[in-house]
């Protein structure tokens, strides 16, 4: 039985709420893991072509996406039709999707509100900056929680999830393109594993949401 809540499986708000003690608490699980993708005074990805892929393709996927979407938004008001079949609220859905988890919520609130410095900025790994887990504050003026690189990614969810053919497809695509995000981010020492898996959470808790009162309300 898969029993939701909003829209959002039960396991992945029971997931999300138990990795934030489990963070703010236990960070020496990401130094744990941010140490295997250390090896020889750098983390072993770090410029390398992949993860420079990963690094530098999402900017240019959302404002293809934004450009796009406002382009459909004008052809239809102009031609009064539904280009692609997308309506004025799922292009509203767009627009919420990429903007309010990965925009507000974590580049300005969490990034802003917890400063957190990044892997390769710590003592551990031979940097200056002091380690500080997840959820908190630490005014260290850096943004390392949470992953707005990983929250841009698996903000593509809401675009797969508006498909209209081969849906799983586009959202297995996602998925795997959002976690290869998340190793690339983690290899190269510029997120912990918490910065990842919180944007992840967020997002897709955020993108169900919204689905839910903008798309299926409307589809009732």
């Amino acid at each position: 039985m898969n029993t939701q809540y909003l829209n959002v499986p039960l396991y992945i708000w029971i997931s999300f709420f138990i990795s934030i003690p489990l963070f703010k608490f236990f960070g020496e699980i990401d130094l744990y893991i941010a140490h295997l993708f250390y090896k020889d005074n750098d983390f072993f990805l770090n410029g390398t072509l992949v993860e420079t892929f990963f690094h530098v393709s999402i900017r240019p996927l959302i404002i293809i996406v934004i450009v796009v979407s406002f382009a459909i938004f004008f052809y239809n008001r102009y031609y009064k039709k539904e280009l692609l079949n997308l309506t004025k609220r799922k292009l509203l859905y767009i627009f919420l999707v990429l903007a309010l988890a990965p925009g507000l919520i974590i580049n300005l609130f969490l990034k802003e509100g917890f400063e957190r410095p990044r892997p390769k900025q710590i003592i551990e790994f031979n940097s200056k900056k002091e380690f500080y887990p997840a959820y908190t504050i630490t005014n260290q003026g850096k943004d390392s929680f949470s992953s707005g690189h990983v929250a841009a990614a698996f903000s593509l969810l809401g675009l797969a999830m508006l498909a209209q053919r081969r849906r799983a497809f586009w959202m297995n695509l996602v998925l795997v393109y959002g976690v290869g995000m998340m190793i690339a981010r983690m290899s190269a020492g510029a997120h912990f594993f918490s910065d990842v898996v919180t944007s992840f959470f967020i997002v897709y808790i955020a993108n169900n949401i919204l689905y839910k009162y903008l798309i299926e309300k409307k589809e009732e």
